[in-house]
């Protein structure tokens, strides 16, 4: 798992499992804790998710509302929306639209 920050993105790439979840809570939770009040999550270089991984992001979701911040995730393929709908964890993350193509 590789994980770049710029401040408002937290980019991941590779195999978002749980083998990984502590490196991406660790980021995430050094975000809520800093000054910023926006986050997003970008997936779209992620190859596999697992049930373990997505509710790190519900429960991110869920704190970050708590204590103020606004997180949302972006570039979800179809398997990740689907496991996310499966997981019944769709309703605790905000997933940003795809952008409509021409």
């Amino acid at each position: 798992m590789e994980i770049v920050h710029d401040g408002h993105t937290l980019w991941l790439s590779g195999d978002f499992d749980v083998r990984s979840t502590m490196e991406v809570r660790t980021a995430i939770h050094e975000h809520v804790h800093g000054a910023e009040p926006e986050l997003t999550i970008d997936l779209t270089g992620v190859d596999t998710i697992d049930l373990t991984a997505a509710r790190v992001l519900a429960y991110a979701s869920l704190e970050g509302s708590r204590s103020g911040h606004h997180i949302r995730v972006r570039g979800c393929g179809p398997a990740v929306r689907r496991l996310l709908q499966v997981s019944r964890l769709a309703r605790f993350i905000e997933v940003e639209r795809a952008a409509a193509t021409a």
